[in-house]
């Protein structure tokens, strides 16, 4: 017998523009985690500076969490998800050797699908 694994999905579009938006699909992905709820981010938009180390070690904190740095390593460690969208990073001229280890570059049609496998999706 199968077991099925749950699942949320979420959307992190924002970056320094908007720290607290930032930090929130990461605090929610940590304690989804934490639930043994498997968490998958999708960096678009201006979120994928996100994926820079040098970027989230110097973005300014927000809405009274933790750095946003700590969110994501902890995010990273505790066994969640990230995907990066490729055309993003390709406008914002992020190269594939700035994301971290075990990141995955991902576009719209997987994105979909993904979606449509989780139990629920988060935008921020």
């Amino acid at each position: 017998m199968t077991e099925t694994v749950e699942n949320i999905m979420y959307f992190a579009t924002h970056a320094g523009d908007n720290p607290e938006k930032a930090c929130l699909p990461f605090v929610m992905a940590n304690g989804a985690l934490a639930m043994d709820i498997k968490a998958i981010v999708v960096l678009q938009g201006n979120g994928v500076y996100l994926a820079k180390e040098d970027y989230r070690k110097n973005m300014l904190p927000g809405g009274g969490f933790p750095s946003f740095n700590k969110l994501f390593t902890d995010f990273l460690e505790l066994g969640g998800e990230l995907h990066v969208c490729a055309p993003c990073i390709k406008e914002r001229r992020i190269e594939e050797s700035e994301l971290p280890e075990g990141s995955k570059i991902t576009a719209a049609g997987q994105v979909n699908l993904m979606a449509l496998n989780a139990n629920a999706t988060l935008v921020y």
